[in-house]
């Protein structure tokens, strides 16, 4: 992707955004740490992911000269009822829209709604090798509140999570 003719536009996602989302996921599954799945997104799982992000936990889309250069959604943090007012951030930017101010419109919108529909708290969950989204996410007012050290096995290496907070 070139660099932007037009700023980044961040929106809501819709189904005609999940095979850009799928892809720019995968290819995070396949070759990162960003998360820790192991299985590539199908076609039906990217459609029922999109399903349960929408209402108060959004998915969104960045678009830059009218393509998907990336995504975020806000989701549950746990399911018991005491946590309700706290939700967890994911941001993934394609490869090829890094450094163009993507993932920073991507969560200060997810920031925006998150406050807009009530929630007191943002968690970040960023997995091993994640110095560009924990400068991210500190760019955009979180703080570490935590390590959990070597929680996840990925690519035949243990991996520490970063925790990062927003009160909002």
């Amino acid at each position: 992707m070139n660099k932007a003719e037009n700023p980044p536009k961040v929106r809501l996602a819709t189904p005609l955004d999940n095979e850009a989302i799928r892809a720019i996921y995968n290819l995070e599954v396949t070759n990162s740490t960003a998360t820790l799945d192991m299985v590539e997104r199908s076609e039906i799982d990217q459609s029922k992911w999109l399903d349960l992000h929408s209402g108060i936990y959004p998915a969104l889309v960045c678009e830059i000269n009218g393509k998907v250069a990336g995504f975020g959604s806000l989701s549950p943090y746990r399911d018991r009822p005491g946590y309700s007012g706290t939700v967890e951030d994911s941001v993934y930017v394609a490869h090829c829209a890094r450094r163009q101010g993507v993932g920073e419109a991507i969560l200060n919108e997810l920031v925006n709604l998150g406050a807009a529909h009530g929630f007191h708290s943002i968690l970040a969950m960023v997995g091993g090798g994640g110095e560009p989204s924990i400068y991210l996410h500190t760019k955009c007012g979180f703080e570490i509140v935590g390590v959990e050290r070597q929680v996840g096995r990925k690519h035949g290496k243990w991996i520490d999570v970063t925790i990062m907070q927003r009160l909002l």
